[in-house]
Order: C-alpha cells, then sequence, then structure tokens
C-alpha cells in the first residue's frame, strides 16, 4: 500500500513537473515572439516618422503647435521676470530677459503659423467674378478665366487628398504606438498618445469641415463655369453671324468688282469705281463692328460731337486730306492714270498718278522738261497729301481724256538773219512731226466744248518773232504728247538747227560782244600787248 501512493505521488510530482517546463517555455517562446513584434513596430514607427516629417500638413500642425508652446512659454517666462524684478535677483533676471529674447525671435520665425494651418482650407479663396463677354476677343479672357477655376479647383482637392493622407498616417501612428503601448507601457508616455489623439480629432474635424466646403465651393466654380460657357456660346453664335453678314458683303463687293472689271472698259473709270467700293466696304464693315460690340453708341456719338471742334483742330491736315480726297474722287479733276504737276515750296514735281487714297495722292515722277531744267534727276515716288488741291497748284496735263499738250522751243538768230525764212523753216518742221497731234488735240478739245467754254479751239502750229538783247528770237509752239514732251522736242530742234546750218542768211546767235576799236585807242598805251599785234 504505502508503495503504492509512493508511485502515485511520485507520477503526479513528475506530470507537475513536466507542466511547469512546458508552461515556462511557452513564456520564453511568447517573451521571443513580443520582442520581435515589439521591435517590428518600432521599425513601422519609425518609417512612418519619415513619411510624416514629408507631409506638409502635418509639418505645419507642428509649426502651429511650436508657436502655441513657445507662446505660452514667453508668458511663464513674464512671470518669472516679475518675480526675480521683485526678489532683486539680477543675475537670473539677466538670464530670464536673455532667454525671453530667444523665445521672441524664434517667434518671429514661426510668425506665419500664427493661424491655424486649416485656414485655407475650411476658408478657401473668394472666387474671382465672371468676365464680362462684350467682344470675341473677350472669349479669350473667358476660357483662361475657366481655366482658372478648373486649377483652383484641382488645387483644392489636392490638398483635401494630403489631408486625408495626413490623418491615415496619425492613425497609423496612433494605432503603433497603441500597441507598443499594451506591450510595454514603460516605453509610451499617456500624455503622448493623449496628444496624438486630439491632433487626430483636429483633422478628423477640419476635413470633416473641408468636405463640406469643397462641395459648396465645387458648385460656385461649377456655376460660374455654366455661366461663363453660355456667355461664350452667345458671343460666339453673334460672332459667327457678323462673320457671316461680313463674308456677305464682301462677296457681293468681288461680284459688283467682276461686273466693273467685265462691263466697264476704261481703265480709270474701272479703278475709281474699285476705290469707291472698297471705302463703302470698310465703311460698312466698320459700321457693323460699331452698332455690334459698342452698347450705348449714342453716347459714343454725343462724346464725338463735343470733341469734335478739338479733334478737328488737332487733326486739320486728315481731315483736310479726307475732304480733298472726297473733292477728287467725285469732282473729277484727277484720275489715275493722268499726268499732273505739283508746285510747292517753289519746287516742281511731273509724274503719273499711280494711286489715289484717302489722304495722299501716289506719283511716279517721270523724266520731262521740269526734270531737265530743275530737278536734274528723276524716277522717285512722290506722295502728295490730298489736302494740296486747296491751297496749291496741281495742273493736270491729261484732265478729261486730253492726250497732247503745247510744247515751245526757242531759237535765237541775229538782227541781220533773214528771220522769216527761219520762221517758215521752223514751223514747217514743226508741222511735220506734230501733225498727228495736232489732229488729236483738235478732237479733244472739240468735245470739250460741251463741259466748258472754250473760244480759242486753234492748235495749229503757232511762231512768233521778238526782238531781244542780242538777236531776234523764233517762239515756236507745237502739240506734242503730254506723257513724252522731250521726245518731239529733241527731234524738232535738231532737225531746225541742221536746216539754219545750211542757210547762208540765217546766223544762230548766243550772248556775245564786238569791240571797236579808233586809232587813238589801238596806240594808246593801256591796251594790252596781244591786242594789239591782233589789230596789226
Amino acid at each position: 500500500m504505502l508503495k503504492l501512493l509512493l508511485v502515485v505521488f511520485w507520477s503526479v510530482l513528475s506530470l507537475y513537473a513536466e507542466q511547469n517546463a512546458s508552461i515556462q517555455e511557452q513564456q520564453e517562446q511568447q517573451e521571443i515572439q513580443k520582442r520581435f513584434h515589439l521591435q517590428e513596430l518600432r521599425s513601422d514607427l519609425n518609417h512612418l516618422k519619415e513619411k510624416i516629417e514629408q507631409n506638409i500638413w502635418l509639418k505645419k500642425y507642428e509649426n502651429y503647435k511650436t508657436y502655441y508652446k513657445i507662446s505660452k512659454e514667453l508668458k511663464d517666462l513674464d512671470k518669472q521676470i516679475w518675480r526675480a524684478k521683485r526678489r532683486r535677483q539680477k543675475k537670473r533676471l539677466q538670464d530670464l530677459l536673455a532667454k525671453k529674447e530667444t523665445l521672441k525671435n524664434q517667434l518671429e520665425l514661426l510668425k506665419e503659423y500664427q493661424e491655424s494651418p486649416f485656414m485655407e482650407i475650411v476658408k478657401p479663396p473668394t472666387l474671382p467674378k465672371p468676365p464680362t463677354i462684350q467682344n470675341p476677343f473677350d472669349i479669350i479672357t473667358a476660357l483662361s478665366y475657366i481655366k482658372q477655376l478648373n486649377s483652383s479647383k484641382e488645387y483644392y482637392l489636392q490638398k483635401l487628398q494630403d489631408m486625408q493622407t495626413a490623418l491615415d498616417l496619425l492613425n497609423k501612428k496612433y494605432h503603433i504606438l497603441s500597441e507598443i503601448a499594451k506591450m510595454d507601457p514603460t516605453v509610451i508616455k499617456k500624455d503622448e498618445l493623449e496628444a496624438l489623439q486630439k491632433e487626430i480629432k483636429d483633422f478628423q474635424e477640419s476635413l470633416r469641415v473641408a468636405k463640406e466646403t469643397l462641395r459648396v465651393y465645387k458648385r460656385k466654380i461649377e456655376e460660374n463655369v455654366l455661366k461663363t460657357t453660355d456667355e461664350i456660346k452667345i458671343q460666339g453664335e453673334k460672332a459667327f453671324r457678323i462673320g457671316a453678314i461680313i463674308l456677305g458683303i464682301l462677296m457681293f463687293s468681288l461680284f459688283l468688282k467682276w461686273i466693273i472689271h467685265k462691263y466697264i472698259q476704261d481703265n480709270q473709270r474701272a479703278y475709281m469705281a474699285n476705290k469707291f467700293i472698297n471705302f463703302l466696304l470698310a465703311l460698312l464693315i466698320i459700321m457693323i463692328l460699331l452698332f455690334s460690340y459698342i452698347e450705348n453708341v449714342g453716347y459714343l456719338i454725343t462724346i464725338l460731337g463735343f470733341a469734335s471742334a478739338g479733334i478737328a483742330i488737332a487733326m486739320k491736315d486728315m481731315f483736310m486730306s479726307l475732304l480733298g480726297w472726297m473733292v477728287i474722287v467725285f469732282g473729277g479733276s484727277i484720275h489715275v492714270g493722268d499726268r499732273i504737276k505739283v508746285k510747292r515750296n517753289g519746287l516742281e514735281y511731273v509724274g503719273d498718278v499711280v494711286d489715289i487714297s484717302l489722304l495722299r495722292i501716289t506719283i511716279l515722277e517721270d523724266v520731262t522738261l521740269t526734270s531737265y531744267l530743275h530737278n536734274i534727276r528723276s524716277g522717285r515716288i512722290i506722295f502728295v497729301p490730298n489736302n494740296y488741291i486747296f491751297t496749291d497748284l496741281i495742273a493736270n496735263y491729261t484732265h478729261s481724256g486730253l492726250k497732247t499738250v503745247w510744247d515751245n522751243i526757242n531759237f535765237n538768230i541775229t538782227f541781220d538773219s533773214n528771220y522769216k525764212k527761219a520762221s517758215h523753216i521752223a514751223k514747217e518742221t514743226a508741222r511735220k512731226y506734230a501733225k498727228g497731234y495736232t489732229d488729236i488735240a483738235r478732237k479733244q478739245l472739240n468735245k470739250l466744248r460741251s463741259t466748258y467754254h472754250l473760244k480759242n479751239t486753234n492748235v495749229d502750229v503757232r511762231v512768233y518773232t521778238f526782238a531781244e538783247d542780242y538777236g531776234i528770237r523764233i517762239s515756236l509752239w507745237y502739240q506734242t504728247n503730254s506723257y513724252a514732251t522731250l521726245t518731239l522736242r529733241s527731234t524738232i530742234s535738231a532737225e531746225v538747227i541742221e536746216k539754219f546750218l545750211q542757210e547762208e542768211d540765217i546766223k544762230i546767235t548766243y550772248p556775245a560782244q564786238k569791240i571797236f576799236l579808233t586809232k587813238e585807242d589801238f596806240n594808246d598805251k593801256r591796251l594790252p600787248k596781244e591786242m594789239k599785234e591782233a589789230e596789226a
């Protein structure tokens, strides 16, 4: 019996020892797992801290907390300074004042974080007013405005996402710290968890308000975008209609020009008709745009009416040029292709009209007698303001279809020459070469009788003789081509001189002097020796 009890006792003792060893082994394994898990949590926490340091919201929040922490320290420091002053602790007072100065400098650096970092997302910036679209150019501004609104919305959404990311990081941090605190309460302080929990609540509350603000903000943006888009559509349709009208007018003007080109053979009339159509087209387009895109045209006209006197004085020459253009175009005194002479301040220019614009006449200077006698050079483009027609001399060589002009050549012969024969030679030579131009001039002048009162239409060659200081002057007048006076002048001059030289009783003269000496004059010692030898 005793042996049986001993066996049972020994068995129970062995079993208890085995269980105790097993429990101790399990505890050791749990301790190892706990340490390993704690190491993993600390590793995750360090990795999480790196992400937290890179998050802008968490940085701003930390700076915000630091600012108020320093502010609180300054308040406490002021109390300590007050006590030090009362107790007359000079050394402590100096240390406290130095510390206060340091804290003030730190607070100044963090001044921008005085307000809550959540204000920029809780209270987004005020949306700019939609632009007023009054013309097609404002559409560009409107599109830029829509782009700006969309950028603001995207920016706000990005801020919200960053804030949500920051909240997720804080939650993960709180979860890790809670796990660490459970496993090792001595590592994590309770105040740290409470501060983190408060920070999470601040982010959650701000995020909730920000989401609600975003819904309102998006509705305002969408409303402004829709309003601006509708105005762009209205303005685009208006611009399309105006463009269609202008295009129709342009096509009609091209049709009129085609009719003019086909049925008007006179180049001058066709040119002036095209000019008038271009002017009318520009005027119509300006009026259409003016009345389409200026809201109060009557107000503009009133202002221009009051300002017209000053404008007229300041822009007198321009207005006079416009008036001169109307006189030229509707009066018909000058046409494109006419040969004219312009005289201004003692200078003369002769050339062909190549263009008549609203402000000036453009002429191409040709080689003429004026170029030969006065200007020496030619071939220049001369711009003549239209207002010169009221103040200066403008002569038209080819007005009303005239193609000829009187030209003059003077020959000087001696007093003892046969002036009658010389006059006859000059007249016949001129008739020979100017006959065709004489007939053309006669026909043109007869046509002008219906427009102008013409008393003398004789265009035959004329010869006049005058007694001058150095002889008799034979003045020859004949009709020649208005565009080529020098050609016929050169031909007639050469042939007349050649015939004069063949006649013995006709001598061409030039300014000269004859000296008659008596015998007394010849013996005068004051005469040069060479003259005496010549007389001998």
